[in-house]
């Protein structure tokens, strides 16, 4: 009777351990969450917030927004206008300064779409890689289509901004998902946006990535001291989670170059490497079966020197 007692205490024990376990994905679907629910703020400390609203793909696209007696700073914006002037809107509602700075952690359009909704007399700031971008995208602006805001000024390592007295230091780590990724840290909340450095629990996405450099750049802003790190996409969960998160991405973007680079070495084309491929833990994450052939593709034009 004492054993089946202590089986059944072993059995209740486990069933509550994998109920606290978080769900680990990235579609918000996933989560019982939907479109209506969207979008979402969630407050990581006094006058620091993340603006979230669904991505097409059916995860999270993520905002920081920084208040202080002086002025705002948001980093990056969503993909259109429509939905960034929710962002702008909810800012009203927690203070009457201006939004005075807009960083351009990513320069993709799902981050920048819709950056004409923000006020004109903000400034933007960007890398000088995704300055550049923005340059060549105004260019081809349509008439009637959405303006492309290119950034006044850039940072090419490190940008301190004192704004009412909170520090935050624009960072950048070196190229990631694109050439010119940043990240925004606020040393006394201790809080890092990676944006499109790390999204969470998504299978790396390489479009424009810079594969091997990336596994570097991860490891140099794993070096930031924070104890909140909020992913460009994907949910914000508790510090630990978030913590295991980004190094379970970490290990992830380097698993998938290292297979690519095998299968490169066999000298097999990249349909037929797609074909042979074992993403073993990750082949379950969220956009593996968008994000593969893409990641292949992009790490077998590194090898070939065809990156630029």
């Amino acid at each position: 009777m004492k054993r089946i007692a202590v089986l059944v205490l072993v059995f209740l024990t486990a069933i509550t351990l994998l109920a606290q376990q978080p769900t680990r994905s990235a579609l918000v679907t996933d989560r019982g969450l939907k479109p209506a629910d969207f979008p979402q703020v969630k407050k990581l400390a006094e006058n620091v917030y993340v603006f979230s609203d669904l991505h097409t793909l059916g995860y999270m696209t993520n905002d920081l927004i920084v208040v202080t007696a002086e002025g705002v700073l948001v980093a990056d914006g969503q993909g259109s206008a429509a939905v960034t002037q929710k962002l702008v809107d909810h800012v009203k509602t927690l203070t009457t300064q201006p939004i005075k700075y807009v960083v351009v952690a990513s320069d993709h359009g799902d981050h920048t779409g819709g950056n004409s909704s923000f006020p004109s007399t903000a400034t933007f700031i960007a890398s000088p890689f995704s300055k550049g971008v923005l340059e060549r995208q105004a260019a081809n602006d349509r008439p009637n289509g959405a303006k492309t805001v290119v950034p006044a000024e850039t940072v090419a390592d490190k940008k301190i901004v004192k704004l009412g007295g909170t520090e935050i230091q624009i960072l950048y780590n070196g190229k990631a998902h694109t050439g010119g990724d940043l990240e925004v840290y606020l040393p006394k909340e201790k809080i890092a946006f990676m944006s499109e450095v790390w999204s969470n629990h998504i299978f790396p996405s390489m479009r424009t990535a810079w594969p091997t450099e990336w596994m570097s750049t991860l490891k140099a802003v794993a070096k930031i001291d924070a104890n909140i790190l909020v992913p460009g996409h994907g949910f914000i969960e508790d510090p630990k989670v978030m913590r295991d998160e980004f190094a379970q991405f970490s290990k992830a973007l380097e698993y998938v170059v290292g297979e690519a680079t095998r299968l490169h070495k066999t000298g097999v084309t990249v349909e037929e490497a797609l074909k042979q491929a074992n993403w073993g833990p990750y082949e379950q994450w969220t956009s593996k079966d968008r994000n593969a052939a893409i990641a292949m593709q992009r790490v077998y034009d590194e090898l070939d020197g065809k990156l630029k």
